[in-house]
């Protein structure tokens, strides 16, 4: 109790009320579990993207047939990686954005998908793919394996 208020007395109010959010924003990096080939480079490249939008990363190097199948997402979905964040499978080369948006809206689904895997997505992306940006989806899984638009990326706008 002592070191408390000699603390208090240190920091005084607007130091002690700063130490909660300062050890938030250590610890806000929320946790995602990936499984990919141990060979797959735009694997490696989401990953870099998921971290550099303040993402923790754990990464097994395994394949992901067995986790994409074990988190419900179905095979005609499938991409080169599967992860785990919170509740939520992720399939593919979702953008960090639809993640963080995903772990705020928290709708009641299986996660998200980008099928296949689309150039100018994150991780299929940059000047080793020419900069191209090919339109793609990113799709909200069901529980009963029904998907619905969740994000549009490269569409070309109707013109009216």
């Amino acid at each position: 109790m002592k070191r408390r208020r000699a603390l208090a007395s240190l920091l005084g109010a607007a130091g002690w009320l700063s130490i909660p959010v300062a050890l938030h924003a250590k610890s806000s990096g929320v946790q995602v579990e990936v499984w990919k080939s141990p060979t797959c480079g735009c694997c490696k490249d989401w990953i870099t993207h998921l971290e550099g939008n303040g993402f923790q990363v754990k990464v097994n190097d395994v394949g992901n047939t067995a986790a994409r199948a074990r988190l419900k997402v179905p095979a005609k979905l499938g991409s080169c990686h599967t992860a785990l964040v919170g509740r939520y499978a992720i399939e593919g080369h979702v953008p960090a954005a639809d993640i963080h948006r995903l772990l705020k809206e928290r709708p009641d689904a299986v996660g998200l998908a980008v099928p296949g895997m689309p150039v100018g997505s994150p991780g299929m992306d940059g000047p080793a793919y020419d900069n191209r940006q090919d339109p793609y989806d990113v799709l909200l899984v069901a529980h009963d394996g029904s998907t619905k638009v969740f994000n549009s990326y490269f569409k070309q706008k109707e013109r009216s």
